[in-house]
């Protein structure tokens, strides 16, 4: 059980809600000799056999409960757009888990973790000047879209990081009690690798050597891994027994996995390149915060130079996503405009696919002989060009009109959140107090408010809007390709365009 205030309770609603009981998993006996020494589990047979990382060959699939088989899948680290390499994996594993489903009846309880907090998140967000959470939720978003637009299933659980760390650290305190673990006076904890014996290694025929370590380095062994980050200067981070810190890598995936299945699971996949060290590390965890000899039954890869689907799947699968995409937003554009001449709605189905498009080449800009679907894009672009001249605009030549005031044009709930924020930011600028003390005091107390406005305008310039403040005013632009609409001033009960 997780040793935090709340986190059994917390656990057993969780499970209760997803048809899991109490069951602490399925008794196991040995089968013989095996890839590390894998026992076979008892249970349900499901008639299917897999090929299992574990033993390196294929394994008859016995999952603990037919009503409730638990199936781990690793997530994303949402800092960037997804790439073809995620739709390949999720794509294959979702088809397993239709066929598990649909033809030998398994009702699978899935859950996937988001690593939402991230060296590369946090380095990320520094760059574009947002704050890590609003990073990490873009992109979130934007992971799940792509997953609907493939088709693929989603878990019947996500599961954030950044909203489990009480338990991760709970986790952490475990393993450290079971002696597996050691914090530093640094404020790191790190897993101790030499506990495990010959114990690791349960994915790889030879453990790879631990890579150089910088001469500061508090581990113990060079091989050892983090368990808890001590932060770094301007980083996020949580309050823990050893210090202000953040989990590592490893442990939100074990930490998460056991929350919902307790000391044993069914299934666990994943990238064949999350193999080692991710998933190794993760056994370790596991097994030693649980004290089991096994935790996870069956790992599933999805293999990528070696794999059997064909080298041009990440094309096939590129084109019909655009072609899925472009159909969906003719469909949301004629809808749009029958709806009673609903312009400002076709024009966000037309931009968004615009955006998708442009998000797509830059993920093929580096690839020999540009993008995979010419002819797609080709598509997309006439689509794009017949939509604007219907409504009068020329994407071929520039036009230009004295006095124009529909450049100023921008969504009415834009306008609203930053006049809402002028006013919030001249509140807290406001002096009403007599004396030079009383006016540093209501500097101090309404700093938070205008700090808030600060992470506000930084984390909408993530959504492509620029906030500008003057001394009585706000204006704010629509950044389209790298260029600039003309912008929109919050002074006051009106918003009028600024001349130009």
């Amino acid at each position: 059980m997780l040793r935090t205030r709340g986190a059994a309770v917390g656990r057993r609603l969780l499970r209760a809600a997803l048809g899991l009981g109490a069951r602490l998993g399925p008794a196991r006996a040995a089968s013989g000799v095996r890839g590390q020494g894998w026992l076979q589990p008892a249970g349900h047979d499901t008639g299917v056999k897999v090929y299992n990382s574990l033993t390196r060959r294929k394994e008859p699939l016995i999952v603990g409960s037919v009503d409730a088989a638990s199936w781990y899948s690793c997530g994303p680290t949402v800092y960037d757009h997804a790439h073809l390499g995620h739709a390949c994996s999720y794509v294959r594993f979702d088809i397993i888990r239709r066929i598990l489903t649909r033809v030998f009846g398994c009702n699978i309880i899935m859950v996937m973790g988001i690593t939402d907090v991230d060296d590369k998140i946090i380095h990320r967000a520094a760059e574009m000047n947002v704050s890590p959470a609003s990073l990490a939720n873009l992109y979130e978003e934007d992971f799940k879209q792509d997953m609907a637009a493939l088709k693929v299933l989603p878990p019947t659980v996500y599961l954030r990081v950044t909203e489990n760390i009480p338990q991760i650290i709970s986790f952490i305190e475990g393993i450290i009690a079971n002696g597996h673990a050691y914090p530093t006076a640094q404020g790191n904890v790190y897993f101790d690798l030499q506990s495990r014996g010959d114990k690791y290694g349960k994915l790889v025929s030879v453990v790879p050597g631990p890579v150089g370590e910088p001469v500061d380095s508090d581990k113990r062994h060079a091989s050892d891994f983090a368990l808890w980050k001590v932060a770094k200067p301007q980083e996020v981070f949580w309050a823990s027994p050893w210090g202000k810190g953040r989990p590592g890598w490893h442990i939100e995936c074990s930490t998460i996995s056991s929350l919902v299945f307790g000391s044993q699971l069914d299934i666990h996949s994943g990238g064949v390149d999350l193999a080692f060290p991710h998933h190794e590390n993760e056994i370790a965890q596991c097994e030693a915060f649980h004290q089991c000899r096994q935790w996870g039954n069956y790992f599933l890869h999805s293999g990528l130079s070696e794999d059997v689907f064909p080298r041009c799947l990440p094309a096939l699968l590129h084109a019909e996503q655009l072609q899925v995409r472009l159909r969906h937003t003719k469909q949301a554009v004629k809808a749009a405009l029958a709806d009673d001449f609903d312009t400002p709605a076709a024009m966000d189905a037309v931009m968004d696919l615009i955006h998708h498009g442009n998000r797509q080449l830059k993920a093929h800009a580096k690839e020999p002989g540009g993008p995979r679907s010419p002819a797609v894009f080709g598509s997309i672009v006439s689509y794009v060009e017949q939509f604007f001249e219907t409504v009068g605009i020329s994407l071929a030549v520039r036009q230009s009109v004295s006095g124009d005031d529909s450049r100023a044009t921008l969504h009415s709930v834009v306008e609203q959140l930053v006049q809402f924020r002028l006013q919030v930011r001249q509140f807290a600028l406001a002096s009403g107090a007599a004396t030079r003390e009383a006016r540093r005091q209501q500097l101090l107390d309404t700093q938070p408010l205008l700090e808030a406005c600060d992470a506000l305008r930084r984390d909408l310039v993530a959504h492509g809007i620029s906030i500008k403040d003057r001394s009585s005013t706000s204006t704010w632009e629509l950044l389209i390709r790298g260029q600039k609409t003309p912008n929109r001033r919050a002074d006051g009960p009106q918003h009028r365009p600024v001349l130009t």
